[in-house]
């Protein structure tokens, strides 16, 4: 009959529906898990951008556990290579030697090979030809070598701080629970994700499998954290090898952190070291020592960055969220966790700029379902959206910056100079600013000339005081730079001079783009204004200093234009005297009583071609120094060759003294 069903078609469409059941199973991801499969997202593309990122994480997590206690930051990093064979060692693994060498994918056919030897043999042929007719050689090719993927380069990566150290209990979570932290309030803060070590475990436990080592004291410790641990990826847990606490005889304090990561230094080596360069530019009060340690030691790298300055920028402060940066999900947060209890009280105390008056009128444009004094807790959804609406819609003062830690110009300054040595720097500091109410601070440096830095303008971008290195190309720095400063309107060439634009941002929000957060958009309009109007800012203090010196040269070279006249000068004079002279003794030619007196010296060779030659030399002498004179009284600026002097930092416990802050200058009074 029509409509029924075979036994083979019964079983075939009871198998359907069971596949179908399985296939719409909901499955839970851990935000660990979650994290490893996007690892990009984090910054861990590939595995030499892994090495950066690593280093990036470390050091930041390094910075701020120093500048949380206010201790000047001591950081040193060291990247140690591990070859196969020793990596191999570490995780119990055995050497094998290559038994069917056509399985890899780096085998090469004899025929191959046979054409590569007849390639070189030529080559060579050649280059010995061109040699023996003294003729140039061209640089040799790199000779293909496939490499097989399975083949790795690892890296042990340390770092170790003077920081607050960790309390004893909270390592294993704090880097074996992904989102877990202690970053996670409304503040300025370096970090991207809050990811911190955690990824850089994550990624170590997928390239290497090798557990994460730490070792950790705080202030007053007797003893030191030692734990080694590695991440539950798919649990979001710790995997804890072992946990115990040690003497403290140096009585440190600080972290210590040492991860295995398969890496590339190779590739990202300019990037890390123009990372440590850049950081140590924006942050001149820490001390960086870096190491690479090779297998060769003709490749070891060691920089260390000094410390030029004892002069920190304040600790970023926790504030409240702004009425007009909230969403309707984290209005439901905050009433969720109120420790207040009613409306008029919640409202006061969980946002900024919003007293006690303000809030009662906010309650009573909110509708007869609103009082001040009904508990936040029976607040409803409907009713959140009310609030919400209302947040959008009302008019509030914007957030202050005090809350934020910009560098300083000071800071700024010092660190540009102490780095590139340019021949002018001028810095500024914005006032603070709101961007969808969350305050920013824009401080900007421009620099020309310099050491190590390029033809044209070099863009050094940081936010929240790190640096950013990537996506540069469509970040609002950039831009700004490039396409809105007119540069020959303030006396610099854009191509010809060496040109540093140094532009900071700081921020409870920073307004990234892309997934890695490597740029800031050019769309912010709040941003564009004050990062175009920090920049011409410096340009108008380099202006007049590159006018100054332009007018300088341009004396100096009158100078040297009058200098060049004065033999034919005064040859010319001498003779109109001598010729006077003898009309005075022949032709009784009368004078006034001061020119025969003149004349007489000349008939006597009292004044000769050389006196007046060397009066006339005098007088250039002595209108050069009075021009040089007002020009130094304008400038304010001695022309003297002058030596750097940097002070030595005294140690606060023993030194008593009070620091009087100027954007270009600290003065301190010791007491």
């Amino acid at each position: 009959m029509a409509g029924d069903d075979t036994p083979a078609e019964t079983k075939k469409k009871g198998s359907s529906k069971k596949n179908s059941k399985e296939s719409s199973t909901l499955k839970q991801k851990s935000p660990a898990e979650f994290f490893a499969e996007n690892k990009n997202i984090a910054g861990f593309d590939n595995p030499g951008k892994s090495l950066y990122t690593t280093v990036r994480e470390l050091v930041e997590n390094a910075l701020d556990s120093a500048e949380s206690i206010s201790e000047l930051p001591e950081v040193e990093v060291t990247i140690e290579e591990i070859v196969k064979s020793k990596f191999n060692s570490m995780i119990g693994l055995i050497d094998r030697e290559r038994v069917d060498t056509q399985l890899y994918d780096d085998y090469e056919t004899e025929k191959a090979r046979e054409k590569r030897l007849v390639k070189e043999a030529r080559a060579s042929e050649i280059q010995a030809k061109n040699l023996a007719s003294g003729k140039k050689n061209k640089e040799p090719g790199v000779s293909k070598v496939l490499k097989a993927r399975g083949e790795a380069s690892y890296y042990k990566v340390t770092c170790k701080d003077n920081g607050k150290g960790m309390p004893h209990d909270d390592i294993p979570n704090m880097f074996g629970r992904v989102l877990s932290g202690t970053k996670y309030g409304l503040k300025q803060t370096r970090g991207k994700f809050g990811l911190g070590a955690k990824m850089a475990l994550i990624w170590s436990k997928m390239s290497t499998g090798l557990p994460i080592e730490i070792s950790s004291s705080m202030k007053g410790q007797n003893y030191v954290t030692f734990c080694r641990l590695d991440i539950d990826i798919h649990r979001n847990i710790p995997h804890i090898h072992l946990h115990e606490k040690k003497a403290n005889k140096e009585i440190w304090h600080g972290a210590e952190i040492q991860v295995v990561i398969e890496g590339n230094w190779t590739t990202y080596r300019s990037k890390i070291l123009h990372y440590m360069r850049q950081m140590a530019v924006i942050t001149p009060y820490a001390q960086f020592l870096f190491r690479f340690i090779s297998e060769t030691p003709e490749k070891n790298v060691t920089i260390k960055f000094t410390r030029r300055t004892d002069v920190m920028p304040p600790i970023p402060i926790e504030t409240k969220h702004h009425p007009s940066s909230v969403d309707l999900l984290l209005i439901k947060r905050l009433i969720t966790d109120a420790s207040k209890k009613t409306l008029v009280q919640f409202l006061q105390n969980e946002f900024v700029n919003i007293n006690k008056n303000l809030a009662a009128r906010l309650i009573g444009e909110m509708g007869p379902d609103f009082s001040p004094n009904m508990a936040v807790k029976s607040v409803t959804s409907q009713q959140m959206v009310r609030i919400h609406q209302l947040f959008r819609q009302a008019k509030f003062d914007d957030p202050s910056g005090d809350c934020l830690s910009p560098a300083g110009e000071y800071n700024l300054r010092l660190g540009i100079i102490k780095e590139l040595h340019p021949d002018m720097v001028a810095t500024h500091s914005g006032s603070a600013q709101v961007f969808e109410g969350h305050p920013f601070i824009v401080e900007a440096g421009v620099s020309v000339g310099g050491r190590d830095v390029k033809q044209g303008i070099n863009i050094f971008r940081f936010a929240n005081r790190i640096p950013l290195l990537f996506e540069q190309g469509g970040d609002v720095v950039t831009r700004t730079a490039l396409k809105r400063i007119n540069w020959n309107s303030y006396k610099i060439n854009q191509t010809q001079d060496k040109i540093g634009v140094f532009v900071s941002i700081v921020s409870t929000k920073i307004p990234f783009k892309g997934t890695g957060k490597e740029y800031i958009g050019d769309d912010i309009s709040e941003i564009a204004t004050a990062v175009k109007s920090a920049i011409q800012q410096c340009c108008i203090q380099l202006k007049s200093k590159i006018v100054k010196r332009i007018q300088a040269r341009e004396q100096q070279e009158r100078k040297r234009s009058l200098s060049r006249y004065i033999p034919d000068a005064t040859g010319a004079v001498y003779d109109v005297l001598k010729q006077m002279t003898e009309e005075h003794t022949t032709m009784r030619k009368r004078y006034r009583e001061e020119e025969t007196a003149m004349l007489e010296k000349v008939s006597k060779s009292i004044i000769t071609k050389e006196t007046l030659k060397e009066k006339l030399a005098e007088h250039v002498e002595q209108v050069d120094y009075e021009m040089a004179l007002e020009y130094a009284t304008q400038s304010g600026v001695s022309e003297e060759p002058r030596e750097t002097i940097y002070l030595q930092h005294l140690n606060p416990n023993t030194s008593n003294f009070i620091d009087l802050h100027s954007p270009t200058f600290v003065f301190r009074l010791i007491l």
